[in-house]
Formats: C-alpha cells, sequence, structure tokens
C-alpha cells in the first residue's frame, strides 16, 4: 500500500450543489451589505463581486492563481467607503457560502475508507481547489477534518491544481515521497494530470460533478461510474507498482 493518500474534496469525498448566479442570493446579500453601510443594488453587487475577484486573481498572476474570496467580500465593503476587520469579512463569505449551498454530503463509504487507512497508519492529506472560509468550515459539517494529517486549500496558497508548484507546496510541507502517495480526485487534469507532473500514481472516481474530459483519463486506477466503494476497495487492496 501508499504510505500517503491525498485527496481532492469536491466531487471526490463530498457532493456539492451551489448557485452563485441566483438573484435571490444577490438580492439577499445586497440587504446585508445595505444593513451595514455599503449601499448595493443585488445587480451592482454581483458584478463588483466578479470585477474584483478578477482583479484579484490578475494580481496573483497566471490562469492558475487563486485569489483569497474572502478578501474580495471585505474590498466590497471598503469600496463603498465601509470599513470591514477580519471577523466581518469572514462571516461576509460564510453567510454567502451558507446561502448559496443548495446541499452538501459525504459520498456513501467515505468515512468508512478513511477510518482504515488511519488504522492502518496511512497519512491522509487533503489537497483542495476551494477557498478557507468556505471549505474547512464544510470539511468540519461533514466530521472529516479529524482524518487528515494536513489540509492544504489553494486560496491559502495563491495558486491550484493543476500547477506543479501546488502538489510541490503539500509534498514539501509534509516531507511526502512522490513515488510513496497516491492523488485520488475527480478531474482528470486538475487532479489527474497535475498529480502525475510530480510523479505521484492517481485514482480518477468520474462522479456527476466531474468537468467533461478531452480525450483518455491517464491515471494509475479509474472508476468511471461514481461508485466511491469500488475506489475504496482500490486504495485498500493496492499495492506499489
Amino acid at each position: 500500500m501508499y504510505k500517503n493518500y491525498i485527496f481532492d474534496f469536491y466531487g471526490t469525498l463530498a457532493d456539492i450543489r451551489t448557485d452563485e448566479d441566483n438573484f435571490r442570493l444577490w438580492k439577499k446579500m445586497s440587504e446585508i451589505y445595505r444593513a451595514l453601510g455599503a449601499g448595493y443594488k443585488p445587480q451592482e453587487l454581483r458584478r463588483a463581486f466578479r470585477r474584483m475577484e478578477q482583479r484579484e486573481k490578475a494580481k496573483l498572476g497566471g490562469e492558475n492563481a487563486e485569489p483569497d474570496l474572502t478578501r474580495v467580500f471585505a474590498l466590497l465593503f471598503y469600496d463603498k467607503n465601509v470599513s470591514c476587520d477580519d471577523s466581518q469579512a469572514k462571516m461576509t463569505a460564510i453567510t454567502f457560502r451558507a446561502l448559496s449551498r443548495r446541499f452538501l454530503r459525504a459520498y456513501d463509504g467515505v468515512e468508512e475508507l478513511l477510518e482504515e487507512l488511519r488504522r492502518r497508519d496511512r497519512k491522509l492529506y487533503l489537497l483542495s481547489n476551494a477557498q478557507t472560509d468556505f471549505t474547512r468550515p464544510e470539511i468540519e459539517m461533514l466530521g472529516l477534518t479529524r482524518f487528515f494529517d494536513g489540509i492544504v486549500l489553494s486560496s491559502e496558497q495563491g495558486c491550484k491544481k493543476p500547477s506543479p508548484a501546488f502538489f510541490r507546496k503539500l509534498l514539501e510541507q509534509y516531507g511526502l515521497e512522490p513515488s510513496e502517495s497516491i492523488m485520488i480526485g475527480n478531474d482528470g487534469t486538475a487532479d489527474i494530470s497535475g498529480a502525475r507532473s510530480v510523479g505521484m500514481d492517481t485514482l480518477y472516481l468520474r462522479t456527476a460533478i466531474s468537468p467533461e474530459e478531452q480525450g483518455e483519463i491517464n491515471a494509475t486506477y479509474c472508476v468511471m461510474d461514481g461508485d466511491f466503494r469500488k475506489a475504496a476497495g482500490i486504495l485498500l487492496g493496492t499495492g506499489f507498482r
């Protein structure tokens, strides 16, 4: 078996549906901003949010840059000459996520797999293209935080998968050998190609929210029907190749 198991989160361990284009979401958010002194109309707020998100991304540079959206929520206050401390920005981000999230659940068999890997003294890590103030609470909501030896999120690093730099941050931070590690993910480019670029084996799990893939998935192992228990069976029975 591998020593280190590195999981993507959304679409791999957890199924989630969000709607960030819903007018009611931006109406509620504009009400919150107005109540705190920042006078936005719903569509004005939505446009300003997207514009500032792109501006922050451009500052970081490159297609695989990942801005921290909590900073964007703060900048929206500043743009209306309203002060905003860290706790207010964080709560605004958490509220936005709660209002935009339709549902969140762990896939069947996730906890059992993680528990068994821990029982076998394997190291577990989470590497996700995700926002800190969206995702860390959601990992906790599902009761999964306790399983991981490390959690690395793109908004905390300023870059995201499939950038090799993002994978190397995890490997270097925790002193992991790529040859002793396997990446498990539902995105053939971000998860699989990215992990292969730094020398890791991979397991591709196609789920309902996997992106459409162009061409063959070049993974060490593949589960194409979204059955997490099949993926778990492979992981619990694998040896080094």
